[in-house]
């Protein structure tokens, strides 16, 4: 008989009381997917579409403990990974993924706010080299993102191959900080870019992009759908999501995943 459940994603990502990032971003864009989101909350923070202005993590001890109910009781085909906040949460994390090596990870790596603000501090940002990015199936940093985790004075294709030297199978540099006329996305593997996707530049700029991307991503990778049409897919999915995007603050657009 046919296996006709939904894939479960179990998600690790800040609360966003906007709704525009984080978990909720995460929710609707695997749910769109058709799968079936396993929400973690790591961090909960006070922000809005401008910029985030303080955040709490949650207990790694409580996130342990949610994480392994879960994937105890349900089969679990895909981990998403958003905003850690702590090294001590990159450590919890850590020993779920050596306990479950085959399931594949996704990694945004979240280091700072849309607004600017630093959402990682240095020995976070070294936990999640050390421990996470060794681990993961695809990575999605930005330009930034990616300067950030090896050397600011890399060019960004060197960062990426670094990227994958540390361990990450895939890195899908995302490209809208660059100046090119046109947004250039570019999937590394085995230290080369193989594929190249180009999206005409949008002239405004999105709340939970990254989340959407990444959490898309995770949804078609626990299908079996294989990395580059994976990536494809996804950057297909949340440019539409941003062509529809909305104004409903102040600041930033917040994506129609809907």
């Amino acid at each position: 008989m046919k296996d006709l459940s939904r894939p479960v994603i179990l998600c690790f990502s800040g609360l966003d009381a906007t709704g525009g990032a984080g978990i909720q971003a995460d929710i609707e864009a695997i749910s769109k997917h058709g799968c079936h989101a396993a929400p973690i909350i790591t961090a909960n923070t006070v922000q809005d579409t401008h910029d985030v202005y303080e955040f709490e993590v949650t207990d790694p001890t409580l996130i342990l403990k949610q994480a392994r109910a879960i994937l105890q009781d349900m089969r679990v085909s895909a981990i998403k990974i958003g905003m850690l906040g702590s090294g001590n949460t990159v450590e919890a994390i850590y020993t779920l993924l050596r306990q479950y090596p085959a399931i594949p990870v996704i990694l945004d790596p979240v280091l700072a706010a849309g607004g600017g603000s630093s959402l990682a501090r240095r020995n976070l940002i070294d936990a999640i080299n050390t421990l996470i990015i060794p681990h993961t199936r695809i990575l999605t940093p930005n330009i930034p993102e990616a300067l950030h985790l090896t050397n600011p004075k890399l060019k960004p294709e060197i960062a990426a191959q670094h990227l994958n030297n540390m361990g990450a199978d895939y890195v899908l540099l995302t490209g809208t900080h660059a100046r090119n006329p046109q947004v250039l996305h570019k999937l590394y593997h085995r230290m080369k870019c193989g594929y190249t996707f180009k999206y005409p530049r949008l002239e405004q700029t999105y709340h939970g992009s990254g989340c959407t991307l990444a959490a898309s991503i995770a949804a078609l990778t626990a299908q079996k759908i294989e990395p580059v049409n994976a990536c494809q897919n996804a950057l297909d999915f949340t440019y539409r999501s941003l062509k529809k995007a909305q104004a409903l603050g102040g600041g930033q657009l917040i994506p129609d995943r809907h």
